[in-house]
Parts: C-alpha cells; structure tokens; sequence
C-alpha cells in the first residue's frame, strides 16, 4: 500500500532542475545555460542550444528500416531524446538491434551525455512490435488462475525482448479498466480486466519485474481509455468521456497508484477529453488532469504523451502548435511517432522558438526536461 502522496510543488520540481539538466546535456562549458558574461550575466543561448535543450524532451520516430540521415544528424547534435520503434522499422531482432547500435554511436559524438530513450510498444497478445516475449495478452494475464505471477513474467518477458536488442523503454503497461467486452481497451485484449484491484496488482507486477531488467515501464492511458466505447478512438478524431470524477477516481484512476507505488517511471496521458475534470482540453493538453497525476496520486516521474499526431487533437493546430500546448500543460516528454522525422524536429522548433520568445515558461521546461534526463541518467 502507498504512502499518502505529498502535494506535488511546483516551485520544489524547479529547485535543482537547472544543474540536473546540465548534467545530462553535458555541453560545452559544462552548463546547460548560456555563459556568463563578466558580471554574472548570462548571455543569450545560441540557436544551436536552444534547439538542443528543447529536444530533451522530443521523442523522434522514422519510416521503414533504415534510419534516414536526418534523424542521425540529430542524434549526433544532441536534438532528440530518443526513438520510437514501430513495425515497420523491424525486419528483425538482428537488424533492429545493429539500427540501435548505429544510433548508439551516433550520439556518442553528441555534447549530450544522457544515452538515448529507445522505446517501443511491446504490451503482449496483439500489440507486440518485437518477435517473442510477452506472447499472453493483458487479458490473457488477468483470466488467469495466478494472475500476478503471469503479469511478472509477461513484464520479464518484455524487459529481457527490448533489453537485448537495446532497447530501454517499454510503452506498457496498460492500466485501463474497461467496461463491456469488445469495447476500445478489450477489443485488442490490452486490459487486465473490469476490476481496478486486478488491473493495478496485474499492471505492478509487470511494472516490478520489466524494470528489474533496466527497462523503464509506461503506465497508460491516464486517467484512463477503460470507459471508452469501441468507436472511441483518439488515433481517429476526438474522444469525450462522460465517466463522473469520483468512478474516474475510484475506478479509473485506482490502478495508477498501485503501479506509482510499484516504481513505474513514466506515465502517458490519453487524448480524450475529461468532462468531469476539465471540460476544455484534452487529458494531455490539461494543467489540472497534469496535476491531477501530479497532486493527487503523487507521480514524481516523467509525464509522457501519445502519440502527437493523433486526429483527436485536429482543433489545435500542427505539430509546432501541440508540442508547446502540451509542454505548458505540465508534459515532460513529447512522443511525435508520425514515423517522419521532419515532425519531430517541427516539434524541437517550436519549443525552441517559445523558449527564447519567453511564450513557454523556462523554468517549468527545464523541471521536465531535468525529470527526462534524470530516467534517462538512470537507464545508463
């Protein structure tokens, strides 16, 4: 059981952020920030650092097999936090493991020093990028007679797959607790169950045993997909759940503190709409469903976001425009997984951009990317 979670302040995630940040950018000078100048002063950041510092929190993807010049360059330039692997970029476990050691080497003539976050969906059942392990479903896992023993070894079974290709972050577990069968969550068998209690001992059990083999694990969707009905998708436009803040709480929510508790490092954020929480934004887009994780459950880890080109998000504009709506939300790590570098690099423009019009809060950036580069420092 979880300790009673302090309220998350702001102005404590700020204090210390800048020299965690400078850390892991390990640039020139020694410090993530622009020089001094006689006097104490600090001089402008050269475009160069600004679109480093904003790609500490900028997850690229790519097409195909072979990683194109592009993402390279911005793995040698120290613009990226990492990559996102998909099917399509997977002939095999041989050949993805020589793309991670290329890139790998790569960013080891990066001023960066915090190795690379090099994810993938590998929940189980349906939803498996790599060959092999975990074969059994999240609902495979929660049907069974030793259900958190099967969730152990499901998250075993994942750390060890991404592991040994080169892998450090898995986006999984799902945590969602859906409704009817055949729903959104259960129709690709990725719930546990209808029940908070299973999905949260199920969802931090393989949480434990994945990071046990130094593979960060992803709760997700928070505050959850489970209401969501089988036409409610935010790949494919805009998503509203109607669910009241107190089942979101009691239900939706209650799997979240198990896997907090059990050490998870990052959670995503869902793309749909919260009525009951905040009618306006959606989950991702959201200060207060953001602080909701933050303040209420206590999550002192790296808040992450689904996949940003997602049709849910058409009213607010391109990449550039959710990238920094997101980043001012509270989110620590934005996932562009279009499999089109140039999205990723439009996302570390804008960043950049707001940054030095002072239209993105400086200090709550560098919070987040502090927390990335701290995952980041720890999976070394």
């Amino acid at each position: 059981m979880s300790p009673t979670p302090t309220p998350f302040s702001r102005r404590g995630a700020l204090r210390g952020a800048t020299a965690v940040l400078a850390g892991g950018l390990g640039l020139a000078g020694g410090t993530a920030g622009a020089a001094p100048r006689p006097g104490g002063v600090r001089s402008p950041r050269s475009a160069a650092d600004q679109a480093r510092r904003a790609g500490q929190c900028v997850i690229h993807s790519y097409p195909g097999p072979t990683p194109p010049a592009a993402l390279m360059d911005a793995i040698r330039d120290g613009r990226t936090a990492g990559v996102i692997f998909f099917g399509e970029n997977i002939e095999s476990l041989g050949q993805i493991a020589d793309v991670i050691e290329a890139m790998t080497a790569a960013h080891a003539s990066s001023p960066v020093r915090a190795p690379l976050l090099l994810m993938t969906d590998q929940e189980g059942g349906m939803v498996r990028r790599l060959p092999g392990e975990p074969v059994l479903s999240a609902k495979d896992v929660g049907a069974s007679a030793q259900r958190e023993a099967r969730a152990a070894s499901t998250g075993s079974g994942a750390g060890r797959n991404l592991a040994g290709v080169g892998m450090n972050v898995n986006l999984a577990p799902v945590l969602d607790v859906y409704r009817v069968p055949g729903d959104f969550t259960d129709r690709y068998e990725r719930s546990y169950g209808t029940d908070p209690g299973t999905v949260g001992a199920c969802g931090a059990a393989f949480v434990t045993a994945q990071q046990n083999l130094g593979v960060a694990a992803t709760a997700k969707h928070f505050p959850g997909l489970g209401p969501a009905s089988a036409q409610q998708n935010t790949d494919l436009g805009p998503v509203t759940v109607t669910t009241p803040a107190a089942t979101l709480r009691g239900v939706d929510e209650a799997p979240y503190r198990a896997a907090i508790a059990a050490g998870t490092r990052l959670v995503m954020l869902s793309w749909a709409v919260y009525r009951s929480l905040d009618a306006a934004r959606p989950a991702g887009l959201s200060p207060t469903v953001v602080g909701e994780l933050r303040d209420r459950l206590g999550f002192r880890g790296v808040t992450i976001t689904d996949a940003l080109e997602a049709k849910a998000l058409q009213a607010y504009g391109g990449t550039g425009d959710r990238a920094v709506l997101a980043a001012r939300a509270g989110m620590d790590l934005l996932l562009c997984s279009a499999r089109d570098v140039a999205q990723g690099e439009q996302a570390v423009t804008a960043l950049a951009e707001a940054l030095t019009a002072g239209t993105l809060d400086a200090g709550a950036f560098d919070a987040g990317a502090a927390r990335v580069n701290a995952l980041r420092a720890g999976l070394a």
